[in-house]
């Protein structure tokens, strides 16, 4: 049974409009926007409740925190920044890697995150300054 659906449905539009998978703590900020009181208890409750119904899917990276997303995004990989660590959809697959298995074995599924830096934690290029000519010296 929902408890509030103000804060179900601010939980929703967080994940939704992030358009990335998202940590339980980004999801309180956000949603707080729509509801200042919410507590984070109540956002796990709700996200655990959002994945048993399945609406929501986590996100498991090897020693992170669960991450949520939609399930409507169907097949896709990530992107984890080593700088931010916040985490992006790739929506592009290598496709069959089966090839990759031992002989014999048989691949039922697979999940690749690639890991690098962001648009925003990019280093910036330094910026050029025009060639200043010297001042000429009158005669």
């Amino acid at each position: 049974m929902e408890r509030s659906t103000r804060q179900r449905t601010a939980i929703r539009e967080a994940i939704g409009l992030a358009g990335r998978p998202l940590l339980p703590q980004e999801v309180l900020e956000s949603a707080q926007n729509q509801v200042p009181g919410l507590g984070i208890a109540t956002v796990y409750r709700t996200l655990k409740q959002l994945v048993d119904e399945g609406e929501l899917r986590a996100v498991r990276l090897p020693g992170d925190n669960p991450r949520y997303e939609s399930v409507n995004h169907g097949h896709h990989h990530h992107f984890q920044c080593t700088t931010c660590q916040r985490v992006f959809d790739v929506h592009a697959c290598p496709g069959n890697l089966a090839r990759l298995a031992p002989d014999g074995f048989t691949v039922e599924d697979h999940d690749l995150t690639l890991y690098g830096q962001c648009l925003t934690c990019q280093p910036k290029p330094a910026s050029r300054r025009p060639a200043t000519s010297k001042p000429q010296t009158r005669r």
